[in-house]
């Protein structure tokens, strides 16, 4: 459930002056670079791998790709990289109500409290660290709302740094599944270059989630990750934790 001062938030209008900030690049491509490297934190979250590796549901290179594969195409992360490109979107239109109900949004339907602190800290993080490379952004800050989910900030700086949509979803999806790799080859354990296998076996699945989220509808959101929701509520009580998730 959202704490009880999530629930008495009420979306806000935003207006900026002057208007919307952007900064242009001749080089995007750097720019997504850096934007999913900054850091944030994601190092220390597993998103219930850990438990799935305690219960035995995952024991080596192939069962966790068997794991993210099914969730780039049918879990939770197909509607994170959807909020991300509702954010940029409502960034790039000057739409900042929009953004705040995204970032609302996203927070109820996070599957579990850890998973919830987890996108909260990440967004809190990176929201953060941008208003402190580009001050001229606090504006966008302020309008996401508080607290701040990862995939809203991910979108807002997308946007202000006008990387490209797709592009923006390719990197998110991406780290995401670069995160939860490393967590594997920790947990496992696996080795540097099964981790880096099973990163490129999954470059096709990637590439087809990431171009059915942008042309995915509103009223098409839908996920089927109740494995990850017992596995992240699991990891809340075990007793012998690595990670945060």
């Amino acid at each position: 459930m959202l704490s009880v001062e999530l629930r008495k938030c009420v979306v806000k209008k935003f207006s900026l002056s002057p208007p919307l900030p952007i900064s242009p690049s001749p080089y995007p491509l750097l720019r997504l670079l850096q934007l999913t490297a900054l850091p944030v934190g994601a190092y220390s979250y597993s998103e219930g791998i850990e438990t799935l590796v305690e219960l035995g549901k995952i024991v080596d290179r192939q069962s966790l790709e068997h794991w993210l594969d099914r969730e780039l195409r049918y879990g939770a992360i197909r509607l994170e990289a959807a909020v991300v490109l509702r954010a940029t979107n409502s960034v790039r239109i000057g739409d900042l109500e929009s953004l705040a109900y995204w970032n609302y949004w996203l927070s109820a339907a996070r599957e579990s409290e850890e998973l919830r602190q987890q996108s909260w800290q990440m967004g809190y993080s990176l929201l953060q660290l941008i208003e402190d490379m580009e001050p001229e952004i606090a504006s966008l800050v302020q309008a996401c709302g508080y607290p701040g989910n990862y995939a809203i900030a991910f979108g807002l700086i997308a946007a202000y740094w006008q990387i490209d949509p797709l592009e923006a979803i390719l990197g998110y999806l991406h780290g995401w599944a670069l995160n939860l790799i490393n967590a594997g080859v920790k947990l496992i354990p696996l080795g540097q270059t099964a981790g880096q296998q099973l990163l490129l076996n999954l470059h096709p699945t990637i590439i087809q989630a990431a171009r059915e989220i942008l042309t995915l509808k509103d009223d098409e959101f839908s996920s089927c990750s109740w494995g990850l929701s017992l596995a992240s509520m699991a990891h809340e009580v075990q007793y012998t934790r690595l990670f945060r998730s």
